[in-house]
């Protein structure tokens, strides 16, 4: 601080000074932003343990568990796409507040649902509240921060936190499950968004911005996904006229998107081969990755008959390096350039879902829960860089887009992977868990051929 601006505060009359409003310390508005992002990545990752516990209390069957998780996985990821839009229009603090409120009264429903349908509707509304939190979050960071360096560093931090939320997930899942019950996990939720509410009404409130938005292209994608999700979870006549639904809709989201000015998705950007290759790499790692989770959850409790804090702490081995790998792919990407890492980590996650294809119901579950590392690596290994890469290849104003877009296609992709999944461990588990790692396995081949052939390091 300068000599001139410490006079000119001294000289103030001392009630004055008392009275001048005081900007809240940046750290404030970080810890806020990176609570509520903590707390939907926590919700995406917390139920997966619960869910044996949660068809045994509502007696429901595969397809309703599968509902269970799809219900919010499916409104964050379709939303994605326009909620940044939202968040500009509302700013950034009100949206942030509003979701973060809607997300904490919804998982007051969810704890208390007396059935399976007024938990998947309870859900569907944590997906969409989640949906408005991501972006508003970030957002705040942006704005807590005008340097460069120190925004570089709390855009670190907070999504840091998120990768510690997902690691914690399943412990997390368990351990209400097994001390108290399923609904604890939603429950759990509530003093967390009360504390989030408390530190967001301390932020400096946020400028409206104007933002289009395409609630046409928006809604037809919604249809879509919505329609193709409960295809692959319903079986029967059904599930055929569901497909035929998301095939209408999707033919107009595409028609809708190449005709507006400002679309949610612009398809103009497919044109890139850097683009389409790292949207399908992340799409794959997503299914990859959080199809597994889904499966070998239920393989550990409903096969070998494990308890739900049992099987959580499995997983942390699994999760718990996904922090460190995203730190080393980042370096990784730094040094060498995209390609290598993205190519590397989807090979060994292929390897790694390879050799999981010999695990059976005898196979001694600290050495499922090691097979089971690799894959997390090889997954780890390959988002940043390939986030890296997508943002290369976009205009800088397209940025946010891009962004949303990658993020969506992953946690569609990973909705999408658990509803057929799901779908093919139903009937006979061990055949369709199988049949469920070749075709991930397949997926991640194929974009690790792709991958291979990015250009290379980007000339500095």
């Amino acid at each position: 601080m300068s000599t001139e601006q410490t006079l000119g505060s001294e000289q103030l009359p001392y009630s004055e000074r008392e009275l001048a409003p005081k900007r809240p310390a940046p750290a404030l508005t970080l810890v806020a932003a990176l609570l509520g992002f903590a707390l939907i990545c926590l919700d995406a990752s917390v139920v997966n343990v619960a869910l044996p516990s949660i068809g045994a209390s509502l007696d429901g069957g595969m397809s309703g568990l599968q509902w269970v998780v799809d219900a919010y996985t499916l409104p964050f990821a379709a939303l994605m796409l326009s909620t940044g839009a939202f968040s500009d229009r509302a700013g950034a603090s009100r949206a942030y507040a509003l979701g973060t409120g809607v997300f904490t009264l919804a998982s007051v429903v969810c704890g208390l649902a007396p059935g399976l349908p007024a938990l998947i509707g309870a859900r569907v509304v944590q997906g969409v509240a989640a949906a408005v939190v991501l972006p508003a979050s970030l957002a705040l960071v942006r704005q807590a921060y005008g340097d460069p360096v120190r925004r570089a560093r709390a855009v670190a931090v907070w999504a840091a936190g998120g990768s510690l939320a997902v690691a914690l997930g399943p412990v997390a899942g368990g351990l209400l499950t097994t001390a108290w019950d399923w609904r604890a996990i939603f429950f759990v939720n509530v003093p967390v968004g009360a504390t989030i509410l408390l530190l967001a009404a301390r932020t400096p409130r946020s400028e409206r911005r104007p933002a289009p938005l395409d609630l046409l292209g928006q809604t037809t994608a919604v249809v879509s996904l919505t329609a193709l999700t409960f295809a692959a979870i319903e079986r029967g006549a059904a599930g055929w006229a569901a497909l035929v639904v998301a095939v209408v809709a999707a033919a107009a989201f595409l028609r809708v998107e190449s005709r507006r000015a400002h679309p949610v998705v612009p398809l103009s950007l497919f044109r890139d081969r850097t683009v389409t290759v790292t949207v399908a790499a992340g799409a794959a790692v997503s299914v990859a990755f959080y199809s597994m989770v889904f499966v070998f959850s239920l393989f550990f409790q409903q096969v070998q008959g494990r308890s739900p804090l049992f099987a959580g702490l499995l997983f942390l081995p699994m999760t718990g390096l996904i922090a460190v790998t995203n730190v080393a792919a980042g370096k990784l990407a730094g040094r060498y350039g995209p390609r290598l890492p993205m190519t590397v980590g989807q090979a060994l996650a292929v390897v790694a879902l390879l050799v999981l294809l010999y695990v059976d119901a005898g196979t001694p579950p600290a050495l499922v829960a090691a097979l089971l590392i690799p894959l997390a690596v090889g997954c780890a290994l390959t988002v940043p860089p390939l986030t890296a890469a997508m943002m290369d290849a976009v205009p800088a104003d397209r940025a946010g887009v891009a962004a949303g877009l990658l993020n969506a296609a992953r946690q569609i992709s990973g909705g999408l992977g658990i509803a057929v999944f799901g779908g093919l461990v139903a009937d006979d588990f061990e055949s369709g868990m199988r049949l469920s790692l070749l075709c991930s396995a397949a997926l991640l081949a194929t974009t690790a051929a792709l991958s291979s052939r990015l250009p290379g390091r980007s000339a500095t």
